[in-house]
Protein backbone atom coordinates (compact mmCIF):
# COMPACT_ATOMS: atom_id res chain seq x y z
CA UNK A 1 0.00 0.00 0.00
CA UNK A 2 1.37 3.41 -0.91
CA UNK A 3 1.59 6.31 1.50
CA UNK A 4 -0.94 9.14 1.07
CA UNK A 5 -0.54 12.73 2.14
CA UNK A 6 -3.36 15.24 2.63
CA UNK A 7 -2.60 18.59 0.99
CA UNK A 8 -4.43 21.81 0.31
CA UNK A 9 -3.79 23.50 -3.03
CA UNK A 10 -5.05 26.84 -4.30
CA UNK A 11 -5.29 26.70 -8.07
CA UNK A 12 -6.73 29.54 -10.14
CA UNK A 13 -8.20 31.01 -6.97
CA UNK A 14 -10.02 27.84 -5.94
CA UNK A 15 -9.05 25.77 -2.90
CA UNK A 16 -8.73 22.00 -3.22
CA UNK A 17 -8.21 19.40 -0.49
CA UNK A 18 -6.47 16.37 -1.96
CA UNK A 19 -5.07 13.05 -0.84
CA UNK A 20 -1.99 12.37 -2.96
CA UNK A 21 1.09 10.21 -2.87
CA UNK A 22 4.04 12.36 -1.71
CA UNK A 23 5.98 11.75 -4.93
CA UNK A 24 3.08 12.73 -7.21
CA UNK A 25 4.10 15.53 -9.59
CA UNK A 26 2.14 18.75 -9.72
CA UNK A 27 1.48 18.36 -13.44
CA UNK A 28 -0.15 14.96 -12.83
CA UNK A 29 -2.31 16.32 -10.00
CA UNK A 30 -3.39 19.30 -12.13
CA UNK A 31 -4.25 17.18 -15.15
CA UNK A 32 -5.62 14.00 -13.59
CA UNK A 33 -7.02 14.99 -10.21
CA UNK A 34 -8.20 18.53 -10.94
CA UNK A 35 -8.92 17.96 -14.66
CA UNK A 36 -7.06 21.14 -15.64
CA UNK A 37 -5.71 19.71 -18.88
CA UNK A 38 -4.45 23.00 -20.30
CA UNK A 39 -1.08 22.33 -18.66
CA UNK A 40 0.64 20.00 -21.11
CA UNK A 41 3.16 17.27 -20.43
CA UNK A 42 6.05 17.27 -22.87
CA UNK A 43 9.50 16.07 -21.95
CA UNK A 44 8.86 15.44 -18.22
CA UNK A 45 12.42 16.66 -17.57
CA UNK A 46 11.83 20.42 -17.32
CA UNK A 47 13.44 21.14 -20.68
CA UNK A 48 10.54 21.94 -23.04
CA UNK A 49 8.42 24.26 -20.88
CA UNK A 50 5.05 22.86 -22.03
CA UNK A 51 4.07 22.41 -18.37
CA UNK A 52 4.90 25.98 -17.31
CA UNK A 53 2.53 27.39 -14.69
CA UNK A 54 2.78 30.28 -12.23
CA UNK A 55 3.60 29.60 -8.59
CA UNK A 56 3.19 32.74 -6.50
CA UNK A 57 3.41 34.72 -9.74
CA UNK A 58 6.66 33.18 -11.00
CA UNK A 59 6.91 30.74 -13.92
CA UNK A 60 7.68 27.18 -12.83
CA UNK A 61 7.82 23.76 -14.47
CA UNK A 62 4.99 21.64 -13.06
CA UNK A 63 6.68 18.41 -14.14
CA UNK A 64 9.62 19.09 -11.82
CA UNK A 65 7.57 19.79 -8.70
CA UNK A 66 5.80 17.52 -6.31
CA UNK A 67 2.26 18.65 -5.55
CA UNK A 68 3.10 18.65 -1.83
CA UNK A 69 5.85 21.22 -2.46
CA UNK A 70 3.38 23.93 -3.44
CA UNK A 71 0.95 23.56 -0.59
CA UNK A 72 -0.01 27.07 0.49
CA UNK A 73 1.22 28.66 -2.75
CA UNK A 74 -0.92 30.52 -5.28
CA UNK A 75 -0.91 28.35 -8.41
CA UNK A 76 -2.17 29.59 -11.76
CA UNK A 77 -2.65 27.51 -14.89
CA UNK A 78 -3.47 28.56 -18.43
CA UNK A 79 -7.16 28.21 -17.62
CA UNK A 80 -6.83 31.31 -15.41
CA UNK A 81 -6.03 33.55 -18.38
CA UNK A 82 -9.55 33.49 -19.84
CA UNK A 83 -11.98 36.29 -19.04
CA UNK A 84 -14.78 35.58 -16.57
CA UNK A 85 -17.21 35.09 -19.46
CA UNK A 86 -14.98 32.40 -20.96
CA UNK A 87 -13.64 34.55 -23.78
CA UNK A 88 -9.92 34.79 -24.41
CA UNK A 89 -7.90 37.06 -22.16
CA UNK A 90 -5.70 39.78 -23.62
CA UNK A 91 -2.57 37.64 -23.83
CA UNK A 92 -4.44 34.77 -25.47
CA UNK A 93 -5.99 37.24 -27.93
CA UNK A 94 -2.56 38.62 -28.81
CA UNK A 95 -1.20 35.11 -29.42
CA UNK A 96 -4.16 34.41 -31.71
CA UNK A 97 -3.95 37.69 -33.64
CA UNK A 98 -0.18 37.50 -34.06
CA UNK A 99 -0.19 33.80 -35.02
CA UNK A 100 1.88 32.96 -31.94
CA UNK A 101 0.73 29.37 -32.10
CA UNK A 102 0.57 26.68 -34.70
CA UNK A 103 0.05 23.15 -33.44
CA UNK A 104 -0.73 24.63 -30.01
CA UNK A 105 1.01 22.02 -27.89
CA UNK A 106 3.58 24.42 -26.44
CA UNK A 107 1.19 27.40 -26.32
CA UNK A 108 -0.06 27.02 -22.71
CA UNK A 109 3.52 26.99 -21.46
CA UNK A 110 4.42 30.06 -23.50
CA UNK A 111 1.29 31.86 -22.32
CA UNK A 112 2.10 31.25 -18.66
CA UNK A 113 5.77 32.14 -19.17
CA UNK A 114 4.73 35.40 -20.87
CA UNK A 115 2.11 36.16 -18.21
CA UNK A 116 4.68 35.84 -15.43
CA UNK A 117 7.17 37.94 -17.38
CA UNK A 118 4.67 40.70 -18.22
CA UNK A 119 3.61 40.94 -14.58
CA UNK A 120 7.21 41.88 -13.78
CA UNK A 121 8.14 43.88 -16.89
CA UNK A 122 5.60 46.27 -18.39
CA UNK A 123 7.98 47.73 -20.98
CA UNK A 124 10.09 44.85 -22.26
CA UNK A 125 12.40 45.19 -25.23
CA UNK A 126 12.20 42.68 -28.07
CA UNK A 127 15.57 41.33 -26.95
CA UNK A 128 14.29 40.77 -23.40
CA UNK A 129 11.22 38.99 -24.78
CA UNK A 130 13.40 36.81 -27.02
CA UNK A 131 15.59 35.87 -24.05
CA UNK A 132 12.57 34.90 -21.95
CA UNK A 133 10.77 32.84 -24.60
CA UNK A 134 13.99 31.02 -25.47
CA UNK A 135 13.56 29.01 -22.27
CA UNK A 136 10.62 27.12 -23.79
CA UNK A 137 10.69 24.94 -26.90
CA UNK A 138 8.48 25.42 -29.94
CA UNK A 139 9.06 23.39 -33.07
CA UNK A 140 6.47 25.13 -35.25
CA UNK A 141 6.52 28.93 -35.01
CA UNK A 142 10.17 29.89 -35.21
CA UNK A 143 9.51 32.08 -32.13
CA UNK A 144 9.15 35.36 -34.06
CA UNK A 145 5.35 35.36 -33.87
CA UNK A 146 5.52 34.52 -30.15
CA UNK A 147 7.80 37.51 -29.60
CA UNK A 148 5.37 39.64 -31.63
CA UNK A 149 2.44 38.46 -29.49
CA UNK A 150 4.16 39.20 -26.18
CA UNK A 151 5.29 42.61 -27.43
CA UNK A 152 1.76 43.40 -28.65
CA UNK A 153 0.24 42.42 -25.29
CA UNK A 154 2.78 44.52 -23.39
CA UNK A 155 1.85 47.51 -25.55
CA UNK A 156 -1.86 46.97 -25.03
CA UNK A 157 -1.44 46.64 -21.29
CA UNK A 158 0.63 49.84 -21.16
CA UNK A 159 -2.03 51.67 -23.18
CA UNK A 160 -4.83 50.38 -20.91
CA UNK A 161 -2.89 51.42 -17.82
CA UNK A 162 -2.25 54.88 -19.29
CA UNK A 163 -5.92 55.25 -20.18
CA UNK A 164 -6.95 54.31 -16.63
CA UNK A 165 -4.45 56.79 -15.20
CA UNK A 166 -5.71 59.52 -17.53
CA UNK A 167 -9.32 58.84 -16.54
CA UNK A 168 -8.39 58.88 -12.87
CA UNK A 169 -6.59 62.21 -13.28
CA UNK A 170 -9.60 63.69 -15.09
CA UNK A 171 -11.93 62.95 -12.18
Amino acid sequence: MSEVQLIELTVNGQRYDLAVEPRRTLVDVLRHDLRLTGTHVGCEHGICGACTILVDGAPARACLMFAAQVEGADIRTVESLANSDGSMGDLQQCFSENHGLQCGFCTPGFLMLAEGFLREELEPTREEIREVVASNICRCTGYQTIVDAVEDCAGRRRAALQQALDQQAAT
